[in-house]
């Protein structure tokens, strides 16, 4: 018996982004896709960063990276 990939295992990557790019604006269009608060977009964005420093994965800024990007905030202007 072979074991041929079926349904979105046998589609190339492209294929299936196209895919689940309709299904997200159909799902927005229709109104029933989740968008986030920017609270629980705080929580999510705090909570991956704490799971990708926990495995190591994390992005590890230079000097230089992180003067830029204190730089950027600090011109940044508050709402």
């Amino acid at each position: 018996m072979t074991t041929k990939k079926r349904g979105f295992a046998s589609m190339d990557a492209a294929r299936q982004r196209e895919i689940a790019s309709k299904g997200g604006r159909a799902a927005h269009a229709k109104g029933t896709a989740h968008e986030f608060t920017p609270e629980e977009a705080r929580e999510a964005g705090r909570k991956g960063g704490m799971a990708a420093h926990s495995r190591g994965t994390a992005h590890r800024f230079t000097s230089e990276e992180a003067r830029e990007a204190g730089r950027k905030g600090g011109r940044k202007p508050r709402v």
